[in-house]
């Protein structure tokens, strides 16, 4: 693995409820940086949980999982994370999420932990409140590491003035079609929209992700990739997808791995995710096939 600074990840930690009473761990970030955990990336989770039975369960399941726990608070008056979720017949999920819960107010965390250089993943939902927002701004004053935003617009919880603005301070991003769709206003294919948006803020990537249709990554030296379902999957429920794809592009750059072959490991690893309920697991059989066809040392190797 080469010599570099483990990932920084900020943003929600939460439980997934589906209808059925069952109870998930889940928020795009603690599911990208539990991933990247499993595949010995040693991730810096900077997030907040309640003072409350919920949260307690998180901060020992976390732990028991080797999370460096340093940027795990605690808030003494706003509960931890929950999403309501709602299935369709062919899996599909929509979310009610409650408001004002502990992510919302996440502290700024800028201690000896934190990493210089390297990867800063976050998304859109923790950014909903001011108090989320001005910790992450403090945090990449703090640090130099480059911005790697993952679009997750759950309404009512998102602007495009807001969006746009973070969209702008990333070098790379992650996004589907129908976000793409609703912040972009270029005619033409949904390949044509990539990279134009991709020109128009910046970015040195745009990975954009299709469902079963698979993927497409488009640079700004104009080199694009695609990674395609070689065949059906099983799917039982499609949460997570884009969080598995995102932890294995991270992956991919901390790796320095070729692009196409970082795009086709991604979907290979979405397409196992969707085949189980909710977006983690704390199977390590599950990722030992991945660590093991890419050559992973599960130990780690990243530098402090």
């Amino acid at each position: 693995m080469p010599s570099v600074q483990r990932p920084i990840i900020f943003g929600e930690v939460l439980f997934d409820h589906f209808p059925d009473g069952a109870k998930v761990l889940g928020g795009a970030p603690i599911n990208v940086a539990w991933n990247l955990q499993a595949f010995g990336c040693q991730p810096l989770l900077i997030t907040r949980v309640g003072d409350d039975p919920e949260g307690a369960e998180i901060k020992e399941t976390l732990s028991a999982w080797g999370m460096d726990m340093r940027g795990v608070q605690t808030d003494p008056n706003f509960g931890t994370g929950a999403v309501h979720i709602t299935l369709s017949e062919q899996g599909d999920a929509s979310f009610d999420i409650l408001d004002d819960r502990a992510y919302d107010f996440i502290e700024p965390h800028v201690d000896s932990s934190l990493p210089t250089h390297g990867v800063l993943y976050h998304g859109s939902l923790a950014l909903r409140h001011d108090a989320s927002r001005q910790s992450l701004e403090a945090i990449m004053e703090t640090t130099q590491a480059s911005s790697f935003v993952d679009i997750n617009l759950r309404s009512p919880w998102w602007s495009q003035q807001d969006v746009l603005q973070w969209v702008s301070q990333a070098r790379w991003l992650k996004i589907n079609d129908d976000e793409l769709k609703l912040l972009s206003e270029v005619s033409g294919t949904i390949e044509d929209k990539a990279a134009t948006f991709c020109h128009e803020h910046d970015l040195d990537l745009l990975v954009l992700t299709q469902g079963a249709e698979g993927a497409f990554a488009v640079s700004a030296n104009g080199q694009k990739v695609e990674a395609r379902l070689e065949s059906p999957v099983h799917v039982a429920d499609t949460v997570g997808a884009g969080d598995a794809f995102a932890s294995v592009v991270i992956l991919g750059m901390l790796q320095d791995w070729p692009l196409d072959v970082t795009l086709n490991r991604a979907q290979d690893f979405a397409s196992a995710v969707v085949g189980m309920r909710g977006a983690t697991t704390t199977d390590l059989d599950f990722y030992a096939a991945f660590t093991a066809a890419w050559a992973l040392d599960p130990a780690g190797g990243l530098s402090d």
